[in-house]
């Protein structure tokens, strides 16, 4: 069965089993998520977490498998909330679970795309070549707001900070120019996955880089023959690189690269793209 036929099977049967499962959020219930109320929930998770051997996983990875994202349907609407370990489960991706996500794609001056490689610390795709951040909006009030893409743009700056030290000032929100979503779903081990209506940000600027080593291995910058060499040659070299980086560069990078003092004109702002 190929990806688009099990895709599409999962989102045929998710309503049932989202219902049954998902903890739905009000304007009210957002604005009740302060930072203390969060923790409290992360700690809740935690524990209810336990069920999963993390005892050899970093423990920050393990914390962060405690954040609240965004359960969404194939259309982006927001429909509720569920922890990250929950959304990553291929046991539950299998029920139909789809939460949203964000890639940022930053090139230099000199048009080199910066990339990470994952931190062997990482408990989905360690070790793995991808765009320069990949993560997700948290179901709080600053990062769920829909208009202009706000929530996804502060949770992009936010993972920038977090992961590879690139502050808010050399990113300020206006700077990630939106191209457009792709829904993917991506096994990664057989017991955690991926499975995102994913935004797509681009920004084209020099920035300074002090990566957290739990979340990042390595950086560098490449030219776009680099890049389709790395591809080409991975099975080769033992290089690998995640899957919606692979998508993303096969149907839409290489364009987007191109057009880079142009990108308005290939803006996709009201397309989901089904990968």
């Amino acid at each position: 069965m190929n990806r688009i036929v099990r895709s599409a099977l999962l989102l045929k049967n998710a309503p049932g089993n989202i219902f049954r499962t998902t903890r739905f959020i009000t304007p009210t219930h957002f604005r009740s998520l302060t930072p203390s109320s969060l923790q409290r929930q992360q700690q809740q998770l935690s524990t209810r977490m336990s069920g999963f051997d993390f005892s050899t996983c970093d423990p920050e990875q393990v914390r962060l498998m405690s954040e609240m994202c965004i359960l969404v349907d194939e259309n982006d609407r927001a429909i509720g909330a569920e922890s990250k370990k929950n959304c990553h489960l291929m046991t539950k991706i299998n029920e139909g679970l789809l939460h949203r996500a964000f890639s940022v794609f930053i090139f230099n001056s000199e048009g080199k795309l910066l990339l990470q490689q994952r931190a062997d610390e990482k408990i989905t795709f360690p070790g793995y070549w991808t765009n320069t951040c990949c993560s997700h909006p948290l179901a709080v009030e600053d990062e769920v707001e829909e208009v202009n893409q706000m929530g996804a743009r502060r949770a992009a700056q936010r993972k920038l900070d977090h992961e590879l030290g690139i502050k808010a000032a050399q990113i300020p929100l206006e700077k990630l120019e939106f191209l457009t979503k792709i829904h993917y779903l991506a096994p990664s081990d057989g017991i955690w996955g991926e499975h995102e209506v994913d935004y797509i940000f681009i920004a084209q600027v020099n920035v300074d880089t002090d990566p957290s080593p739990n979340e990042v291995k390595s950086l560098k910058y490449v030219t776009k023959v680099e890049l389709q060499e790395m591809f080409r040659t991975a099975s080769e070299t033992g290089i690998q690189m995640t899957p919606w980086f692979r998508l993303i560069a096969e149907n839409f990078l290489y364009k987007w690269w191109d057009n880079l003092d142009s990108l308005a004109a290939c803006a996709e702002p009201n397309v989901i793209h089904r990968m």
